[in-house]
């Protein structure tokens, strides 16, 4: 593993099955806090986030696979992305995180944290793991379109830390796959199972490739979830769109991050 040292914060290449993750850790003795960046994000989104927590916190952030530094794969799988997290806590040392995520990374949070409750200090989701029953036939062709068509901005998008090292066929798949993976039938039962508290910050309208009224529909469907399971409670909802939450109301993300972490006390990490 290559390693390199600045102002205490530590990045390294983590080795799992046959890729290599770029993890960045803070360091210091705070409540560790994952963080599980967008579909084809990379960690560069929760700077803003990471600088409002400061120094109470044990920031952990890396790139998924063929995303921002961390190597390509033949698996771009959710169950592979789930267990890029085994991968990351083995790699960082660290125990029972507050795991946040945006958007995909809102999935990855809800099911890691389903499985593994006594793991888990929290979970922030934002905008994300949303139960909905939009997607069918039709909605699959539009999407691997919209992606044939996205492919030429692919260059620049990544360099801006919102694509992967992906084919657009891939790009696709992925995003397909999520959306079958938010059906009620598939999503409630994890929800319903979240036994640690968990915190929902909520855009509001769309974003690009998603109508606002759509979106918002979906937002709604949290309602029932709510109900049921007194575990998830809605943190806030703010004006920027899916897209921008993490650029333009960091604040609100952090303050669901504090507010879980209240009644906790930190774990010293070696």
């Amino acid at each position: 593993m290559k390693t390199t040292e600045q102002h205490a914060v530590r990045t390294t290449m983590v080795s799992t099955e046959d890729t290599a993750l770029a993890v960045t850790d803070t360091g210091g003795s705070g409540r560790p806090v994952l963080y599980l960046n967008g579909s084809y994000a990379d960690q560069s989104h929760w700077r803003r986030v990471i600088s409002d927590l400061g120094g109470d916190f044990r920031h952990i952030t890396y790139d998924e696979r063929a995303r921002g530094k961390s190597d390509r794969s033949a698996d771009y799988s959710f169950e592979a992305c789930l267990r890029d997290i085994d991968a990351v806590l083995a790699a960082t040392g660290a125990q029972r995180p507050i795991l946040v995520g945006w958007s995909y990374g809102a999935m990855l949070a809800v099911h890691w944290a389903a499985r593994n409750p006594d793991r888990t200090a929290g979970v922030v989701s934002v905008d994300g793991a949303l139960p909905h029953d939009w997607l069918d036939d039709a909605a699959r062709a539009q999407i691997r379109t919209l992606f044939r068509r996205l492919s030429p901005i692919f260059p620049v998008a990544r360099r801006l830390g919102m694509a992967a090292r992906m084919s657009a066929a891939q790009h696709a798949e992925i995003n397909i796959e999520i959306n079958e993976l938010c059906a009620p039938a598939e999503l409630d039962p994890v929800l319903d199972r979240l036994a640690v508290p968990t915190r929902y910050v909520l855009a509001t309208g769309g974003n690009l490739g998603g109508d606002p009224k759509l979106m918002e529909q979906i937002r709604a469907n949290l309602d029932p979830v709510l109900t049921r399971n007194p575990n998830i409670q809605l943190s806030a909802k703010v004006a920027s769109n899916h897209s921008k939450i993490l650029r333009n109301d960091h604040l609100a993300v952090a303050q669901a991050v504090r507010g879980l972490s209240v009644a906790s006390t930190p774990v010293s990490q070696a």
